[in-house]
């Protein structure tokens, strides 16, 4: 079985079992989060939202909070002497599916 939540903005399909990522999630590591905005839920059974499934919830673990690698930002403009350089690095979630309720 499977479903596609969304979070953070984006749509994610995931199955029970499965690790991800998602947008920074205002947990604390090791507590269960549960996800209410399922769009599709797949398998024996299909049931599709308008826009989402009535009653169907997405229970997952926070297995650690943490933020990805830094990437650079550069702004450049030739014969202008103008550069700036700025780094940043986006704060993370990472939760395992634990149960999908349709």
């Amino acid at each position: 079985m499977f479903a596609i939540i969304e979070t953070g903005g984006k749509q994610l399909k995931v199955e029970e079992g499965q690790t991800i990522f998602v947008e920074k999630l205002d947990v604390e590591e090791g507590e269960t989060v549960t996800f209410d905005r399922v769009l599709f839920v797949g398998g024996d059974s299909v049931k599709v939202g308008a826009p989402l499934v009535e009653g169907a919830t997405v229970s997952a673990k926070v297995e650690k909070q943490g933020r990805a690698k830094k990437i650079d930002v550069i702004k450049f403009k030739r014969r202008k002497n103008y550069h700036r350089k700025q780094g940043h690095r986006q704060p993370f979630t990472k939760v395992t599916i634990e149960k999908i309720d349709a």
